[in-house]
Formats: C-alpha cells, structure tokens, sequence
C-alpha cells in the first residue's frame, strides 16, 4: 500500500472537504506539535460531535466524515472518519480500523431493533504521529460518559485510545471479540452488507427516532 494513500482524500474520509480543512485550521490554530494537533482535534470530535446511534444506517452520508461534522451528530464509525478526515488536512497520516464488540450501552429502543448487545464494525481512527500508528476511539462525548458513569478516553497522542473493559463502579462495559484490521478509507459496502445480514430490521427501519442520549442506559 502506497504511505501517500494515508494522506490523500478518500470518498467518506474526505479530507479535501472545504469544511473539513476550516474545522482542521480552526482547531489547531497555533498548536506547533503532532500531539498536540491530534489531541485536539480528537477532543474536539468527542465531545463536540454528539455520539447518536439513531441514523438511518442504510444512508452512506452517516458513513462520511463531512457529513458528520455538519450533522454535529454521530455514531462510531463517521466520528472516526471524521478524525481521520480532520488529521489528513492536518497532513498526519491515518486511516480508520475495525473491531466486532460486545457493549454494554445502549438503549431500550435501540436493543428492541437489533436484539443484541454485539456490534459489529466499531471503529476507531489510526493515526501516525511521529512515526508511530496510535489508536484514537472518539466515539462517546464526555456529557454522555458523565451521565452513564463511564470513564471518558482520554487521548494523548502518543498511546492507543481504546474503551476501557469496566465503567467507574467496575461494571463490564465493553468487549473486543474480532478485530476487521484497518483501512485507507470506510469499507461501506462491506460494513452495509453485513449489517444487513446481523441487525436486518436496522436497517430496513431507517432511522430510530429518539433521544439516545436521555435513553442510554448501561446493562450488566
């Protein structure tokens, strides 16, 4: 694979995205380091891009890093790209990775839908700072941590960023079962397909309409 693919615009990291390169410069605005420039923009998706899981999955603009910086809402996979987007127009090298979990957030409507606790699919972004790839999960804002009394990921830029297995009162929280490995660019063809095949009404229903964040809850 060509190192230069790990910096170019992909069609849902689409970094070359005017509004992705304004949200970029403004964020790190006077930040000198790679660190620092990660750090921030990772904190600046977690907690000011809303986490919601209530998308029409069947709607490839819910997979596309743009559209998710101009929705301020979404779910793990477009959060992700969204920081793989925002650190390629910072000229950092990423890609988004993959994983199959079991986790123990969710909601009464939403497990209604899908009737598991496993998700396939869950993403995070792989950046390389100074020479070495780092993981970085910007999926759940600090508002919904604090309300659930989960242990928000901090992210320094320099370790991998992954969920803790426990919350703060030590109740499970979440599992890793299958890594899917990473990729230059959201593989929605494939993630779709499979959705289709695990959580069919899903994504025949569209959109669930709700308040995730009111409705979260976390089961043992």
């Amino acid at each position: 694979m060509n190192p230069a693919d790990f910096l170019s615009p992909g069609h849902f990291i689409d970094s070359a995205s005017p509004v992705i390169i304004e949200f970029t410069q403004r964020t790190t605005a006077d930040l000198r380091t790679v660190p620092e420039r990660v750090v921030a923009l990772y904190h600046a998706i977690r907690d000011g891009i809303l986490y919601d899981p209530y998308v029409d999955f069947s709607d490839q603009k819910n997979f596309r890093a743009s559209s998710v910086l101009a929705a301020g809402r979404g779910f793990c996979v477009g959060k992700s790209a969204l920081l793989a987007a925002a650190a390629r127009a910072a000229n950092i090298p990423a890609r988004v990775g993959y994983a199959d979990v079991r986790n123990h957030l969710t909601s009464a409507r939403l497990y209604e839908r899908i009737k598991t606790d496993v998700f396939i699919w869950h993403s995070y972004a792989d950046l390389c700072v100074c020479g070495r790839w780092v993981k970085a999960t910007p999926a759940f804002d600090l508002a919904l941590c604090e309300r659930l009394g989960l242990q928000p990921l901090e992210f320094d830029g320099r370790s991998d960023s992954l969920f803790h297995p426990f919350d703060r009162s030590g109740r499970r929280h979440m599992e890793y079962l299958r890594d899917r490995g990473t990729f230059v660019d959201v593989p929605v063809d494939a993630i779709q397909a499979d959705f289709r095949l695990a959580y069919p009404t899903l994504m025949i229903g569209g959109a669930l309409f709700g308040d995730f964040r009111s409705e979260a809850r976390t089961v043992d």
